[in-house]
């Protein structure tokens, strides 16, 4: 357990990182099951529309340090073929 007040203060300021990083992540998750959703129901023109959305929060998670950015570009590339094989 930290026993300095520098470690203390570095324990609550984790907390409040780690809540506002899983939010993000969170919000990722939740864009990234709408191309899915949308692509699994075969509606390409809503898929499309969910993917311009997602690709902007994928890649705002690399700015913020959540994900890597060959991970977030291998996220969205696999997303667009899987929407482009729709049209």
């Amino acid at each position: 357990m930290a026993n300095t007040p520098s470690a203390k203060k570095r324990v609550r300021q984790i907390e409040r990182r780690t809540t506002v990083n899983r939010n993000r992540i969170s919000r990722i998750r939740s864009f990234v099951k709408k191309v899915e959703v949308a692509v699994s129901s075969g509606d390409a023109a809503a898929a499309r529309e969910a993917l311009h959305q997602a690709e902007p929060e994928i890649m705002r998670g690399v700015t913020k340090g959540l994900l890597h950015r060959n991970t977030a570009a291998r996220k969205v590339s696999r997303l667009s073929a899987r929407v482009k094989a729709l049209s």
